[in-house]
């Protein structure tokens, strides 16, 4: 970036300490494109060089201070003109003055908090980058370098199975038990379903992935849905006494960890969404929540045990909800996921 022909006269460049050996990882941007960018923890040093350039021998540049931030900020982008910065860190480099040759200055931001993990979404986004700032009389000149930030959990102590009961009054009964209600991103979703009643003719099953991205709060909240991964567990009809078994390998699907209320402005959640279509073409879901983490090196066993949750699936998508504590949703079309 460069105003009133600063950017003729000199140029600047971050060089992070241990760049050569430091891991990267991609993101995307806003428009779908993937960068990548070194890498960096919760509680890790950023430190390096500031290198500044006069581009002509013999040339001066005057300047009113230069200075470097570390700065962590969530972007949403139906709000632009506001980010809200969440981690905001300054180092002075040099008092104002003149400057006759190239000259680079050592910065270092000690252990610092990172909270939260770099994130590109459909409506919010959630970066962390280094700005160095040359104060200039008309104009200031400013140079910008992202890093990307990882969260890394434990393995939960507890992680229940899902056992679920899903049905229709007398013409479907249902059992599908998932192994974990928590999966690292590199994980396997193993589980089965059981027909226990059968006499609707159902033509195909599927088990998907959806992921909610909740930005805003109150009755400002808006929920954008995307269906991450389709695996049809089912085509033809079933048989009572049936059983199906799930394996869904989540290496291969672009998944972040699962974020809930960062820094109160966005939330990231995942579905495990099994869907019914019959031969009329009436589809019948049911939603289950898990928890999506990023594993760190350190492993432990998860305890043992489960959770049942039972519910009842109604067919008619316009009949008053019973008194089950859930329900689960029946429709025509394909877009009734969206809220």
């Amino acid at each position: 970036m460069s105003f009133f022909g600063f950017g003729q006269s000199a140029e600047v460049d971050i060089v992070l300490d241990g760049q050569e050996s430091r891991k990267t990882a991609e993101i995307k941007t806003e428009e779908g494109k993937k960068e990548r960018y070194y890498l960096y923890y919760d509680g890790e040093t950023v430190s390096g060089k500031v290198n500044v350039n006069l581009k002509k021998a013999g040339s001066k540049m005057e300047h009113q201070g230069i200075k470097i931030e570390f700065i962590g900020q969530i972007e949403l982008y139906y709000d632009r003109g506001n980010h809200h910065e969440f981690t905001s860190l300054v180092k002075e480099l040099a008092r104002p003055g003149e400057m006759s040759q190239n000259t680079s200055y050592n910065f270092e931001f000690q252990q610092v908090e990172k909270p939260y993990e770099s994130y590109t979404g459909a409506n919010v986004r959630l970066r962390y980058f280094l700005r160095v700032t040359i104060v200039k009389r008309l104009s200031d000149y400013v140079k910008e370098q992202d890093i990307i930030v990882h969260t890394l959990s434990q393995y939960p102590e507890m992680n229940s199975s899902i056992k679920m009961e899903v049905g229709i009054e007398d013409c479907l009964h249902i059992e599908f038990e998932y192994n974990k209600s928590k999966y690292h991103l590199k994980d396997v979703i193993v589980g089965k379903i059981y027909f226990l009643l059968v006499r609707i003719k159902i033509k195909h099953m599927e088990i998907q992935i959806i992921k909610r991205e909740s930005t805003g709060t109150g009755p400002n909240t808006f929920n954008e849905n995307e269906t991450i991964a389709k695996y049809e567990i089912m085509d033809g009809a079933p048989v009572r006494g049936e059983s199906i078994p799930i394996r869904l390998f989540l290496s291969g699907y672009e998944l972040t960890p699962t974020m809930r209320d960062i820094n109160k402005k966005f939330s990231v959640r995942y579905y495990l969404n099994l869907v019914l279509v019959d031969e009329e073409e009436r589809r019948y879901f049911k939603q289950q929540e898990i928890t999506v983490f990023r594993k760190a090196d350190k492993q432990r066993k998860p305890a043992a045990g489960y959770q049942t949750h039972r519910s009842m699936m109604q067919h008619n998508p316009s009949s008053p909800p019973r008194s089950e504590p859930e329900q689960v949703n029946t429709d025509n079309k394909e877009d009734k996921e969206k809220e």
